[in-house]
């Protein structure tokens, strides 16, 4: 059963103090995140180079870059990459594996909750991932892996849903903590701060039409072929092993895998800006065995 507000509260807000110390709570209260965040002003349009392209075609929700667009793409994913020895220290135990599995499990029931949309998913796990690289949550406070699923779910949701819900009803089933709106705003203003406002993340899912569109030589992409995509990028995500590719790697080998043997090609062809084609097949060996799986058991 979950803690009501009350002592539990008081005390989580105490504990809090610990965390946000450095945010000046004072101008946040007044400034708040409303609804509409994500449509940003015109300043915040000429600092992201990835938000606006009049030239892309959505499709099925999804944008169609053009090939310029997807080099500068794949130059600048890396700004939205959490640090470099973050897979290293989950593999070495130095950072609690079970505090990203948690996290990811509970924004699952969430998502599952609201029919949120894949990109959702995607950019919450992208902010998960990047703020547990480079901030040390408090040890032995459960309530703080929740209350961090809860900010980067909800981030997300504004970024990309229609109708995003009230911050407190994001604490879907039955939550082990209850958070009020304001403690939940103060995370989000902690992880905005600690990702240096850089929410506009790339993810596969930025670069997934893209490649199913240059493996299947430009023709109209059939409703499975993207669904099946979008199942197994999200697939890649539950674990930690797809951690060291880049978003643009992963989308390469999920479009080659969901292509099949008849449509497929070259990496080198498909893939045209990488320099690391080795790591697209490894991605590509890696994604096959999760969308095949009774091969790798035959094998």
């Amino acid at each position: 059963m979950a803690q009501n507000p009350g002592r539990a509260v008081s005390s989580l807000l105490c504990a809090e103090n610990t965390i946000f110390g450095d945010l000046d709570f004072n101008a946040s209260d007044e400034i708040g995140i409303p609804l509409s965040w994500h449509h940003q002003d015109d300043q915040s349009r000429n600092q992201d180079p990835f938000s606006y392209n009049d030239s892309c075609k959505s499709l099925m929700g999804f944008t169609v870059h053009s090939e310029d667009r997807i080099k500068e793409m794949v130059k600048g994913e890396k700004e939205h990459l959490p640090r470099d020895d973050y897979l290293k220290r989950l593999r070495s135990g130095d950072l609690d594996l079970s505090v990203r599995r948690e996290a990811l499990d509970w924004i699952w029931k969430a998502q599952a909750h609201y029919n949120f949309g894949p990109l959702s998913v995607c950019l919450s796990i992208n902010y998960l991932d990047r703020f547990l690289s480079v901030y040390q949550l408090p040890k032995g406070k459960a309530w703080a892996v929740q209350l961090l699923a809860v900010a980067c779910l909800s981030l997300a949701a504004k970024m990309e849903e229609a109708n995003v819900p009230l911050s407190v009803d994001f604490q879907v089933g039955e939550p082990k903590f209850v958070f009020e709106a304001k403690t939940i705003q103060r995370m989000e203003l902690l992880v905005l701060s600690t990702l240096k406002w850089r929410m506009q993340a790339l993810t596969p899912c930025s670069f997934i039409d893209y490649f199913l569109s240059k493996i299947n030589g430009d023709q109209h992409l059939s409703t499975s072929s993207i669904f099946k995509s979008l199942q197994l990028i999200l697939s890649t995500l539950k674990g930690i092993d797809f951690l060291e590719f880049r978003p643009s790697e992963i989308a390469a080998a999920v479009a080659i895998s969901v292509s099949g043997e008849v449509q497929a090609v070259e990496i080198d062809k498909a893939v045209p800006y990488f320099t690391q084609v080795e790591k697209v097949k490894r991605a590509k060996k890696k994604s096959r065995a999760l969308w095949c799986p009774q091969k790798k058991v035959q094998r």
